[in-house]
């Protein structure tokens, strides 16, 4: 019989915020896959728990987490935890996850700490939908491209940020979102919990006179909706270059107004005597 694989959230600063059923469960399991093990040792500790540690990172977790599979298969429980929050955001745990799932073991995830989440309903920002995108990589035209794809979202945009990269990311994202509302939350559970509420022009120039400390959640309201519309409109073809285009492809005049029509928003009668315009015109050029 397989053991069975638990992904176990940590405080992300109290540590009064760990479950009672997190506690149950890693004073039970056959062992605990940490991140970091040093900051486990602590929390452990802390709780007087003592079960055997084993390190699972980004850069051992191709080996390390074939290691585990076969612990999971010969029957033991493992502990997976994080430095902070839920195991499997923006860490490793997922790959051993899909693993686990790949080899039909038995994944349970226990509710608890989560800093985006934390950093969302206290920001004051749109949390109904949203888009939680993680950390931005190191490499300045990567950073674009991610940013330049979710630039036309609608929902409140999700980042982590490391402090030594803030600026920049601020910098990138006021060039490619232009300046929208911003919250900065930082601390989040402990004694100076923070949350900056300003544009990211605001803080940009903050952070550029006062340098960051800690890690950053980034909450940014997504794209206006009326605006993507009117900018979206501007991108759109007139209603007689597609035309055009339609008649010139051979599509009949019907299916061509019904085209233009459906894809402009416009009404068919508008089209339709803009159709027999066109085809007016073009009579009389070849008349000539």
């Amino acid at each position: 019989m397989t053991g069975t694989l638990y992904l176990c959230p940590t405080p992300i600063g109290n540590l009064g915020d760990i479950t009672i059923r997190t506690l149950e469960v890693l004073k039970s399991v056959d062992l605990i896959a940490a991140e970091d093990t040093r900051n486990t040792l602590k929390l452990l500790n802390h709780f007087e728990i003592d079960v055997p540690l084993t390190s699972y990172y980004e850069h051992n977790k191709a080996k390390k987490g074939g290691v585990l599979i076969e612990k999971l298969r010969d029957g033991q429980n493992i502990a997976v935890v994080s430095d902070a929050g839920m195991p499997g955001i923006s860490d490793p745990g997922e790959d051993l996850v899909k693993k686990c799932i790949e080899e039909g073991i038995t994944v349970v995830p226990l509710p608890g700490a989560s800093a985006f989440t934390c950093a969302l309903v206290g920001s004051g920002l749109p949390a109904g939908r949203f888009s939680f995108e993680g950390f931005l990589t190191m490499n300045k035209r990567n950073r674009k491209i991610h940013l330049d794809e979710v630039k036309n979202d609608t929902r409140t945009l999700i980042f982590y940020e490391a402090p030594h990269k803030l600026v920049s990311t601020l910098s990138d994202m006021l060039e490619v979102f232009g300046d929208r509302e911003i919250v900065l939350a930082r601390e989040l559970t402990k004694k100076f919990e923070e949350f900056f509420r300003t544009t990211i022009k605001g803080a940009l120039e903050h952070y550029e006179e006062n340098p960051p400390k800690g890690e950053f959640v980034l909450i940014i309201n997504g794209k206006n909706k009326d605006e993507l519309s009117e900018e979206l409109k501007k991108e759109l073809p007139s209603p007689e270059e597609l035309l055009k285009k339609y008649m010139s492809e051979g599509v009949r005049g019907k299916d061509a107004v019904n085209r233009v029509a459906e894809e402009l928003g416009l009404p068919k009668r508008e089209v339709y005597d803009l159709h027999l315009q066109l085809k007016k015109e073009t009579k009389k050029e070849e008349s000539l």
